[in-house]
């Protein structure tokens, strides 16, 4: 590659076109791992790669590029709008490419929102705060704690909302951490983030974090949600759960789905639309006691059951001490246990069980609800002392354990089961569901 940059006086950043089988291309360069490819971030901004072997006629058409700053450009904000705060997690949301490394990085603080996206200046006053530049899939416990106590410093010095900008990967969880972290909460807290970055075409960047802005501004709902594309062909934001919402897909930009729970709205801002979709709904209302409680318990895990799973699997969480344990059964809540063929697991769990970890059950079908008592195998793994979670989430379900042991350790096995943050649904005749309150 190095020789190939040289031999037509290039480098990582330029921009060129290039003959391939027959057909011309144009992009920017960027570099990769592989000597014999070269990579373009094409002008529809997917990266493509091209043997170095079969690349025709080069031509040099702009000079490289590094990193380099949004303009920073002053935009009059409208006194009198709702304050709405938003606070950078990092992400996709708040991302660029690196033409040094040939990747999205988040290099831009929140700040640089309000020169990207100048439409925020009519909608509400922003208050940009970076809490942390951090990939989602990085995120601590830790990271939690001082998201909660930042959202809490921007409620309490009056803030009518809050937006979170988060990486997708994970945010499904920290929706849910900041759901079971705060009681009483005054103000809605949206979580947004972009399937594609914002330098793509495609990018879902700007509709969902005006729509959120939006919503807050136009609407009196409060709580904690997701503001993510509703399609991915339309214009609309999806307000979705924070406790019974999870990411569904890799790239499309509807990538978030409420599960076997109603959507809380849908929000067009460009048409200047909310519409609720979900019965019951929380709304903004003074008194209770805004509480935080931002502990979590560290030694908690998730077990994925599976086909001849081994027994060696299960005593890991014991070995090391674990005090919760999310097992993502089969089906209606199964696990194998049953015969003499799986005696093993069978101990190796209740030993688990009796060394004083809590042991919870979900399904791995994320559809529908575990149950102890229809099957023989379901009602073994009961008898052994786990707790059976009916539809919660297995994210949800672990971020509550973890949660619940760092703040309620006495209380935790009573309360998973509980419905504390709308985690749990409750059937209704006919099959329908409602959102738990």
């Amino acid at each position: 590659m190095r020789e190939f940059l040289k031999k037509h006086s290039l480098e990582y950043g330029d921009v060129i076109s290039l003959e391939f089988e027959g057909r011309q291309f144009r992009g920017t360069v960027l570099p990769d791992s592989n000597p014999s490819t070269l990579v373009l971030k094409l002008e529809n901004g997917y990266n493509s790669g091209f043997d170095l072997g079969l690349v025709g006629k080069v031509r040099k058409l702009g000079s490289g590029k590094g990193v380099s700053k949004e303009m920073e450009v002053k935009v009059k904000t409208l006194s009198g709008l709702p304050r709405v705060s938003i606070l950078g997690m990092g992400g996709t949301v708040t991302s660029r490419v690196n033409y040094e490394i040939g990747g999205v990085i988040t290099d831009f603080t929140p700040a640089e929102l309000l020169s990207k996206f100048p439409e925020l200046a009519k909608i509400a006053r922003t208050a940009p705060v970076l809490v942390e530049n951090i990939m989602s899939e990085d995120v601590l416990y830790s990271h939690y704690s001082k998201l909660a106590r930042a959202i809490k410093k921007e409620i309490d010095s009056g803030a009518d909302g809050v937006i979170v900008t988060h990486g997708t990967d994970t945010m499904h969880y920290t929706a849910a951490a900041v759901s079971f972290i705060f009681s009483a909460l005054p103000v809605p807290v949206l979580f947004v983030g972009s399937q594609r970055s914002s330098d793509r075409p495609s990018s879902d960047a700007a509709d969902n974090l005006l729509n959120a802005v939006y919503f807050i501004a136009n609407s009196d709902w409060t709580g904690v949600a997701l503001c993510m594309h509703n399609s991915t062909n339309d214009n609309v934001s999806a307000i979705l759960p924070g406790t019974r919402t999870r990411k569904m897909h890799t790239s499309r930009r509807d990538a978030f789905k409420a599960i076997d729970s109603e959507l809380i709205a849908l929000v067009n801002f460009k048409e200047e639309k909310i519409e609720f979709l979900s019965k019951e709904r929380a709304r903004k209302k003074k008194g209770g006691k805004f509480v935080l409680k931002d502990r979590f318990e560290e030694r908690v895990g998730m077990l994925y059951s599976h086909p001849v799973i081994l027994p060696e699997q299960i005593e890991f969480f014991r070995k090391n001490k674990y005090k919760g344990l999310v097992l993502m059964a089969t089906g209606i809540g199964h696990m194998p246990i049953n015969t003499k063929g799986t005696e093993k697991n069978r101990k190796a769990l209740k030993a688990l069980i009796d060394s004083g970890c809590i042991v919870c059950v979900t399904s791995q079908c994320l559809y529908g609800r575990v149950h102890e008592n229809i099957y023989t195998n379901a009602r073994r793994l009961h008898e052994l002392g786990t707790v059976f979670l009916n539809d919660m989430l297995p994210e949800t379900a672990f971020i509550k354990l973890a949660w619940l042991l760092g703040n309620e350790p006495k209380r935790a096995a009573e309360l998973m089961p509980e419905n504390l943050r709308g985690e749990l649904s409750e059937r209704r005749l006919g099959g329908e569901f409602k959102p738990g309150k």
